[in-house]
């Protein structure tokens, strides 16, 4: 074990900033608090350092990241997969008395590393899971990212302290959501958000196919993208948050071009926007999901996922009937709480919105989201739900290039949301032009990448009012 031997840390830091803008593009935020990081570390030495938590969609980076901290900093670099993992044996080892007894994954790492100071990467923290029979891994890892017990870390198959003060930990996690709470409480929280079309395009023209030239044998001039190949690719065959199936798709061009090559093509194999069918078959998305005409009971909302964000159609219609408020889609109970309190508000406001006074009670109200098999929840549909509603009632149109999000109250007030990068970035691609939010999100706007803010009107809102006032056609 190293239990005294360290590396030497880079001290320059404008070399630590050349590392990782060469590495990755974009990312400006998160490359500036490594960067302080760094910085602190140089004048603090031997000091504890925070525990970095690197969160966000798959494929934005958060491992590769952390490989270039190490770079910078000139450290040795350990990954650790928690994925999966049940038994806390993994984390603090297995006792000496067992058959097939190791030690954890911890000390096994800086056995390997042969250094107490390494980049320690923890990946995938969110997807550990829990056993009632072999312990609670999370709960193992408290003692290994306290800064104020790590000092003395037991290995139950060393069965000594080891410092763990030296080593710079670095988590990454998809949903901070199933995060346990005192887990969480230990890390500092580094969110990356999803790319925007253009960073993509600059990520494939400076690595994605540079990579996967190499990685399929390919030198340099045998294989040509043309102008605007890339970008069709972005829009036609990928729909993600990161660059994995950018990469591969890349990839798949690529292998087209080496058979072509093989069998005998003479000269170089250009990829055009003409001949892209040739190497990659049918566009995967055509259309969007976006109506393209104003229509009645149709609001279009947004929504946030582990893999980004995405639009979410929300269709009303009035039947005759009882009174009855129908809701499809599989929405969660948060969702269904979202559309009861939104027709209650309609019915508190129906003398003002020129409604008749029963309509609820002779009508009944259908919502539905499409995509019905996948699960849905959350608050901030609410205003969305209640746009639907009003449009099929009064028979106003809700304008089509206006997407939504926001959570509602029973007086009509609009609350704030999360993700709001996500789902403008979302809406954006779907091709929308105003974005309706709530007023205390407005801060939130400035982390949208300039190019696409741009090019977008936002109304912060506080009141359904002004909802209506927005998205309806007079």
């Amino acid at each position: 074990m190293p239990w005294r031997i360290s590396t030497d840390d880079s001290t320059d830091i404008k070399n630590a900033e050349k590392i990782l803008d060469a590495d990755h593009y974009g990312l400006e935020k998160i490359k500036d608090r490594i960067l302080d990081f760094l910085a602190v570390k140089v004048l603090t030495q031997d000091k504890p350092a925070p525990i970095l938590c690197l969160v966000g969609p798959p494929g934005v980076g958060k491992t590769s990241l952390a490989s270039s901290v190490a770079k910078a900093m000139n450290r040795k670099f350990i990954r650790a997969s928690l994925g999966g993992i049940r038994d806390e044996a993994e984390i603090r080892g297995h006792r000496r008395t067992y058959v097939g007894a190791l030690p954890g994954r911890i000390i096994q790492g800086l056995k390997k590393a042969g250094a107490n100071n390494p980049v320690f990467l923890l990946d995938e923290v969110d997807k550990l899971g829990k056993d009632a029979y072999s312990g609670d891994p999370s709960s193992a890892l408290l003692e290994v990212l306290d800064p104020e017990q790590n000092n003395s870390f037991t290995d139950h198959y060393i069965d000594a302290p080891f410092d763990l003060s030296k080593v710079l930990w670095i988590v990454t996690a998809n949903d901070l959501s199933t995060i346990p709470k005192p887990l969480r409480d230990r890390m500092e929280i580094i969110t990356l958000s999803s790319y925007t079309e253009q960073e993509k395009l600059e990520i494939a023209k400076r690595y994605l196919v540079k990579k996967q030239k190499e990685a399929n044998g390919l030198k340099t001039g045998e294989v040509v993208f043309g102008r605007g190949v890339l970008q069709e690719i972005i829009t036609e065959y990928t729909r993600e948050a990161g660059v994995r199936e950018l990469e591969r798709t890349i990839g798949k061009a690529c292998r087209k071009a080496a058979r072509k090559i093989v069998e005998g093509e003479e000269g170089t194999v250009y990829v055009t926007k003409k001949n892209l069918r040739d190497f990659l078959g049918r566009p995967k998305f055509l259309q969007n999901k976006a109506e393209k005409q104003p229509q009645v009971g149709v609001s279009t909302g947004m929504a946030w996922t582990e893999v980004g964000g995405d639009i979410l159609p929300t269709e009303a219609i009035v039947l005759k009937g009882k009174g009855k408020l129908l809701l499809t889609g599989k929405l969660g109970e948060v969702m269904q709480e979202s559309a009861q309190a939104g027709l209650t508000y309609i019915r508190s406001r129906s003398e003002e919105m020129h409604l008749d006074e029963d309509f609820y009670e002779k009508n009944d109200i259908h919502i539905h989201v499409p995509e019905g098999a996948v699960p849905k929840d959350g608050p901030s549909a609410g205003i969305t739900m209640a746009t639907a509603m009003f449009s099929a009632l009064t028979k106003k149109k809700v304008r089509s290039d206006v997407a939504m999000t926001g959570e509602i109250t029973l007086r009509g007030n609009v609350l704030p949301i999360g993700g709001l990068k996500e789902k403008v970035l979302a809406a954006y691609r779907e091709g929308m032009h105003t974005i309706i939010l709530p007023k205390e999100n407005a801060k939130d706007i400035e982390d949208i990448p300039e190019t696409v803010r741009e090019k977008l009107e936002f109304v912060p809102v506080e009141h359904m009012d002004e909802v209506l006032k927005t998205a309806l056609i007079p």
